[in-house]
């Protein structure tokens, strides 16, 4: 009988091992994740988890009978630490199992400070782990002072959860502006208004210098001169894929874990998704860190490991959540030369055209206009931008056209 062996115990390689007995699989199927949890959703934690409006219960992908229920080895709190791609084996503590398809989906790490800034002290904090939330849950303390370091989203959702709870929030950003390789200026501008006005303190073209304290964090000094005082702090400054383990089996890396479209690594019984792997598209190894890619790249990797042939067409869509504007984010801005701002009774879109050509869309509490957008671009249509920024416009007509 065959074994399938997923490691990395996150959103695709959920994903992986789902579609697989959905797909009648009837082999073996063992799923290793090096957290002591079950494989849970992410997203939340920066956002209802860590505001305790979500269970922890309620975080987990599947209720705990599932794995047994589906004849899945479920194996939590272990770390592959080595792959033999000639013997088909791989090594988990003192144990060596051996595969017929492996599958990689490793995820990423959080960039961290250096210790030489103060990146080793107590109440130095990333957010990336139910761990990481679990022990930061603790420190938001109304009136207690943080400094988050790092203006994208999991800056910008700690920044929201932070202010909420009555917390003296100062957000330092290194880059021009908030959300700068990520968003439109006008996204950018949307969201430090939105924050100011819930008085956090945002502070853009200026990083962190350094974080003073004796053992524990209790003040920073930022690259302008000046000095805080400061509780605990919060890094968001970005991640970058896990490929440690394929890189020492000698598994081709460029931009993650290189791919195929089938998502089929340089040995051709070992597949990878999520965030660690990269894909081709239009010409690049692209690599998408999203709940989204995560699932549908994980269900193509499984119809692929079961000697499919579907290749990978990416769909990207994300969200976040900041006080109680929900952002919901569909396409691609790369290389925009246009943005069309759609503004209708409180809901605002920021609509991104290419040559004319539709190829994102930010919506900000406005699900109705991130719907008619995201069809659009996954259907390869367009909308009239005259159009779009006409509220008197009926968006599903835009569909029609």
């Amino acid at each position: 009988m065959s074994h399938f062996i997923v490691v990395g115990a996150g959103q695709a390689g959920q994903s992986i091992v789902t579609k697989l007995r959905a797909e009648g699989f009837e082999g073996e199927i063992t799923l290793i994740g090096d957290e002591t949890a079950p494989p849970y959703q992410r997203p939340p934690l920066s956002k209802a988890y860590l505001l305790g409006d979500m269970e922890l219960e309620r975080l987990y992908l599947r209720p705990a009978n599932y794995y047994a229920d589906e004849g899945i080895t479920l194996v939590t709190g272990r770390t592959v630490t080595a792959i033999d791609r000639a013997a088909k084996t791989i090594t988990v503590g003192d144990d060596v199992l051996a595969y017929d398809v492996l599958a990689l989906t490793t995820g990423s790490r959080p960039h961290r400070l250096p210790t030489a800034i103060g990146g080793d002290l107590d109440g130095v904090y990333t957010m990336r782990t139910l761990a990481d939330a679990d022990a930061i849950e603790p420190e938001f303390k109304q009136g207690a002072s943080v400094l988050i370091v790092g203006g994208g989203y999991i800056g910008l959702e700690a920044a929201a959860v932070a202010a909420k709870k009555g917390l003296k929030v100062t957000l330092v950003e290194m880059a021009d502006r908030i959300l700068q390789r990520v968003a439109a200026t006008e996204t950018s501008d949307y969201f430090r208004t939105l924050h100011t006005a819930h008085g956090v303190d945002l502070r853009e073209g200026v990083g962190l210098k350094a974080l003073t304290g004796a053992g524990r964090v209790t003040g920073a000094t930022l690259t302008d001169g000046t000095t805080l005082n400061v509780d605990f702090v919060i890094v968001g400054v970005g991640i970058a894929p896990d490929t440690r383990l394929a890189e020492a089996a000698g598994i081709t890396i460029e931009n993650g874990i290189a791919t195929d479209a089938c998502g089929r690594t340089s040995d051709p019984s070992i597949f990878a998704a999520g965030d660690c792997a990269s894909f081709p598209h239009a010409g690049v190894q692209m690599r998408l860190e999203s709940v989204g890619n995560a699932i549908d790249q994980g269900e193509v990797v499984a119809q692929n490991m079961l000697g499919k042939a579907v290749s990978y067409t990416p769909k990207p869509w994300f969200w976040s959540d900041q006080y109680d504007v929900k952002l919901q984010i569909a396409g691609l801005s790369t290389g925009h030369d246009q943005i069309v701002v759609r503004d209708t009774d409180g809901a605002r879109s920021h609509w991104y055209y290419r040559a004319g050509h539709l190829i994102a869309v930010d919506a900000m509490n406005d699900p109705r206009g991130y719907m008619v957008a995201k069809r659009l671009i996954e259907g390869g249509k367009n909308a009239d931008p005259a159009k779009v920024a006409d509220p008197a416009t009926d968006l599903k007509a835009l569909m029609r056209a």
